[in-house]
């Protein structure tokens, strides 16, 4: 398909046949006085919610645009899965699922970040219009990376992470989960800064659910001002995970991924209440509507409360 026949750039022959450019169309323009939304989009085989619904590039493309209609600040499009035990993508499989989905929601006037690991495909996103990078190789990123963040001076997500998808479930052993969360971070952090990157240009990601277990997971939420204190915005991402589920079990059986959003709001409201800088959801809707909350909670002061 090319990019003058994506839903709403033609003739309108689609379910979304008009779309309207966005007025945010750069990382600086994002809205500043509010928890931003990302919305997830799994251009892949086996993604734990929805793996294999958005592999072919018209369900992608469609996707994307219903959450950034729905009021996604940022388009966040992922190849390859990173759920525990998925296997790996090469990079030039991931690049040809996630270049032409980026380039095409990039000219209908989303914000987009591209979740990958892998150098080659994040130079290839970025050619194609891509605003961010969200790397969740943490301790195991690929030793060029840094060097092209510092080259192209974009946002990029620096994800706590041991191991990869196939080895990180028996890396959770701590000794103080946010203390040595912290110090990993800073690690990796001082790699990326020594390569040129400005300090400004890094958000924290504590990476709930990789190489951690549910208590970490609850620990590392309780202490976003912890995360805080590294100097850096903060990107939480909780949506549909597997504690989300156990935490919602019933007769012995984990909640199914589509069961979890409620559980997911809730966690971007606690989020945002703590300043976290965005939240990575799937469900945009019920996110949005958490965010207001917490804002009306935090900042009473910027929201047009309704008269009672």
């Amino acid at each position: 398909m090319s990019l003058g026949a994506i839903p709403g750039t033609g003739p309108a022959t689609s379910p979304l046949p008009v779309i309207k450019k966005s007025t945010v169309k750069t990382f600086d323009s994002l809205p500043k006085d509010r928890t931003l939304v990302m919305g997830i989009l799994n251009v892949t085989e086996d993604s734990f919610s929805d793996g294999g619904k958005y592999l072919n590039f018209d369900d992608a493309i469609q996707h994307g645009l219903r959450m950034m209609y729905a009021g996604a600040d940022i388009i966040d499009v992922g190849g390859e899965s990173t759920r525990p035990g998925a296997d790996f993508v090469a990079p030039e499989d991931e690049a040809k699922r996630v270049v032409p989905v980026v380039a095409a929601l990039v000219k209908a006037g989303a914000v987009v970040s591209v979740d990958t690991v892998h150098t080659s495909t994040a130079r290839a996103a970025l050619d194609a219009g891509a605003h961010i990078i969200n790397d969740v190789s943490g301790l195991t990123h690929e030793p060029d990376m840094p060097a092209l963040i510092a080259e192209r001076g974009v946002p990029y997500v620096l994800m706590h992470r041991r191991g990869d998808q196939q080895s990180m479930t028996g890396l959770t052993e701590y000794t103080d989960v946010l203390e040595d969360v912290v110090a990993e971070l800073k690690q990796v952090r001082e790699t990326f800064l020594q390569a040129g990157v400005k300090p400004e240009k890094i958000i924290i990601d504590p990476g709930l659910g990789f190489a951690k277990d549910a208590r970490h997971n609850w620990e590392l939420l309780k202490n976003l001002d912890k995360l805080q204190e590294l100097g850096h915005p903060v990107l939480i991402g909780t949506s549909r995970k597997r504690f989300l589920g156990s935490l919602l079990a019933a007769n012995g059986k984990p909640a199914a991924p589509a069961e979890r959003d409620h559980a997911t709001a809730a966690t971007t409201t606690l989020s945002a209440a703590q300043g976290a800088w965005a939240v990575r959801v799937h469900n945009i809707e019920e996110s949005l509507d958490a965010v207001k909350v917490a804002t009306a909670w935090t900042k009473p002061e910027t929201v047009a409360l309704a008269k009672q």
